[in-house]
């Protein structure tokens, strides 16, 4: 069987603890129990899972002291797609530009993957530069073409 992960990241503008960026931090528990209790959830990078040299945000993305990224397994497209644009995830999102820096391509990705296989920040990357330098694939997506992605 065949579930989806995704994977994104982002540099905030601010330092950790920074009041600016507030309104982010003093959320992020609140977002990830409602992604914990979301239909189609299975797993998400936390806590030590960190700590793996293959998970070190710092040193992946750069900028060690501002740079974050999320990393998840959900069951289908149809339940991360939800829980991003139809919870309270997505009033969030719209906010993203008060504590994040602004790219000008993806950075974020959505990829298959074999039900039970738990990728890492490393996997990640790698798909989203695919997704930057190929554009949408079977591969690498985002939400824009994932439904077409799905279907093939």
């Amino acid at each position: 069987m065949e579930h989806i992960a995704q994977m994104n990241m982002g540099y905030l503008l601010h330092p950790p603890g920074d009041p600016r960026i507030a309104g982010f931090e003093d959320n992020s528990d609140r977002l990830n129990a409602v992604a914990d209790r979301s239909k189609g959830f299975i797993w998400r990078l936390q806590g030590e899972g960190y700590d793996l040299p293959e998970n070190d945000t710092g040193a992946l993305f750069g900028r060690p002291h501002v740079a974050l990224a999320t990393l998840s397994t959900w069951q289908s497209f149809a339940d991360l797609e939800h829980f991003v644009h139809r919870t309270i995830h997505g009033q969030f999102l719209d906010r993203r530009m008060e504590w994040f820096a602004h790219f000008d391509e993806p950075s974020y990705v959505i990829w298959p993957i074999q039900a039970g296989h738990i990728p890492s920040l490393i996997e990640g990357k790698e798909r989203l530069l695919r997704l930057r330098k190929d554009g949408p694939s079977p591969e690498a997506y985002y939400f824009a073409t994932g439904r077409d992605m799905v279907a093939k």
